[in-house]
């Protein structure tokens, strides 16, 4: 299970952490991701690490103003968002896809390839 949170609202150029916290399996085994979704629009890949090799994904979108990090202590991920734009605005969900799957895709992938999905969490940056 993944729980997600620390979504909320912003002005444009703020800043939010999301927490996704892991139970209930081996948080070693599985790369995490996090996905958006906006109204009207398809669920996008923002960003994945691997905690294992260190590897990490940001979309083009958030380069620069998103990092990804993980806390295998506390078996949470956590992803910091700063300069927030108002097309930043969705749902915020998290995921945990195998990581020998990640390993050879290195990009979001399919969300059908996801085992696991937090509950989502909603960012609303305002201009």
């Amino acid at each position: 299970q993944l729980q997600a949170c620390g979504g909320g609202l912003v002005q444009a150029g703020g800043s939010l952490r999301l927490s996704c916290a892991a139970s209930g399996f081996t948080f070693d085994d599985y790369a995490i991701g996090w996905f958006r979704q906006a109204p009207g629009k398809e669920r996008e890949g923002v960003s994945c690490i691997s905690e294992i090799d260190g590897s990490t994904y940001y979309a083009d979108s958030v380069k620069g103003r998103f990092t990804i990090s993980s806390d295998n202590a506390k078996n949470t991920v956590y992803l910091q968002m700063n300069s927030l734009k108002p097309e930043d605005t969705a749902v915020y969900y998290c995921a945990a896809v195998p990581r020998w799957l990640w390993a050879t895709m290195r990009v979001p992938g399919p969300i059908s390839e996801y085992d696991y999905w937090g509950q989502g969490t909603q960012v609303t940056v305002s201009s």
